[in-house]
């Protein structure tokens, strides 16, 4: 049995660190881990003038409270969507902010129109020029009633933050239920906001005058946990991954035992052995609670070895099967329908190289490598190093045979520089 530790979890990092924008004092941030994204928020609160360090033993110190310019240039956000995440903190701060509409994954649309209508019903004045948002409250943001015509992680979390800090309540309807979302409503509360309903598709936020900062602890990465435990089934291994939440991964872990998996829970880790081969099951990707999209491309990778056949259907990004071409070039069997991908299982895939499109794109096809006869190459792997951490090392120490080539510009070195 192998065994390796999740990280801190990406997409409540990225969320918790523009939070800081909002804090009267400094804030200590505990399991921050060391990917490109963070990295690219990090640039961009120096870029606005927040203080950033380092304290052996990994914690992170950001004071935003000497933070002076607004804004979010395109040369920085370009690569990462959830750069998006500083608006609402520097409108309810600043009552002014000038944010580049973001670049990140090519997987489909994720526009920012919930957003901006959400900071206009709050008394926001939005304008779109050359290319960037420009959001102005010159008397600051008032609470609203805003209803999301779909589930936006990035949406909820976002106007969360500007009606912390908003005059009178804030009720958001249809809110995100993520994880995440919860982490970052519990340390806002910590810090002094006033919220309710975080985890429920209501949440109702109090505006209160400032927040006291202090520290956040971000949670583990249940996507990464996840990918690890498909590594151990796609070859017939045997994983634990530890310092992770289990009632986090609920949806995979039960599609993983229908599946063929026996799983095993405690506290905080997780076993999955793979003791047969498994078999085609079917999943829809959902919001929270329900199955991942950010899954999707890793359980993919485990039906091409599945006996029999599964069908995968995407119902939250229209161009996230931009991988299938790549497992076919390795021998999988899988037809595109639409939104919907059918997958028949064969016996083995064969390495070859193949092309990362995007975050979790590249960690199907580093899984399906694993499970290949023979090499797989891997390109474009900057993609993998947004959301994963060393994930060469932790790969390595469950016995895998994988090795980075070429250079990488580690997150440390990036901080140095």
């Amino acid at each position: 049995m192998g065994e390796v530790e999740a990280s801190g979890a990406k997409n409540a990092a990225l969320p918790l660190l523009a939070a800081s924008l909002l804090c009267e004092k400094p804030v200590a941030y505990e399991r921050i881990p060391h990917l490109r994204d963070v990295t690219t928020m990090l640039t961009l609160l120096g870029h606005q003038g927040a203080e950033v360090s380092f304290e052996d033993g990994g914690l992170l110190h950001v004071d935003a409270t000497v933070a002076t310019r607004p804004e979010a240039p395109y040369d920085i956000v370009k690569t990462m969507r959830a750069s998006a995440l500083v608006l609402g903190p520097l409108v309810a701060r600043f009552g002014r902010a000038r944010v580049s509409l973001p670049g990140g994954c090519a997987i489909g649309a994720r526009p920012m129109d919930m957003h901006l209508r959400g900071l206009e019903a709050m008394g926001a004045r939005i304008a779109i020029e050359r290319g960037d948002i420009v959001a102005e409250a010159p008397k600051g943001l008032r609470g609203a009633h805003i209803v999301f015509d779909r589930v936006t992680v990035t949406g909820t979390e976002n106007l969360m933050m500007a009606a912390v800090l908003a005059q009178g309540e804030t009720v958001i309807e249809n809110a995100a239920r993520e994880p995440e979302v919860v982490n970052l409503a519990e340390t806002l509360i910590s810090w002094g906001a006033r919220i309710e309903g975080a985890g429920t598709d209501r949440i109702v936020i109090q505006g209160v005058a400032s927040l006291a900062g202090g520290r956040a602890c971000v949670i583990p990465d249940r996507i990464e946990a996840a990918t690890y435990l498909a590594a151990g089934l796609i070859t017939g291994g045997d994983v634990r991954v530890t310092h992770c939440a289990p009632e986090h991964m609920d949806a995979f872990l039960a599609r993983a035992e229908e599946a063929g998996a026996v799983i095993e829970r405690g506290p905080d880790w997780v076993r999955a052995r793979a003791p047969r081969r498994l078999v085609g099951v079917h999943v829809h990707t959902q919001p929270y609670p329900g199955f991942p999209t950010d899954l999707q491309a890793q359980f993919m990778a485990l039906m091409t070895l599945a006996e029999g056949a599964s069908m995968i259907r995407e119902t939250i990004f229209e161009n996230r099967f931009m991988h299938v071409p790549e497992l076919v070039r390795m021998g999988a069997d899988i037809r595109v329908d639409g939104d919907t991908a059918f997958v028949r299982g064969v016996p083995k895939l064969t390495g070859a190289p193949v092309m990362a499109s995007d975050l979790r794109a590249s960690a199907s096809l580093v899984l399906a490598g694993l499970a290949a006869e023979g090499e797989t190459i891997v390109q474009r792997i900057y993609h993998i190093d947004r959301g994963y951490e060393r994930i060469e090392e932790k790969l390595g120490r469950l016995g895998a045979d994988i090795r980075r080539v070429g250079s990488s510009e580690s997150w440390r070195a990036a901080q140095a520089a």
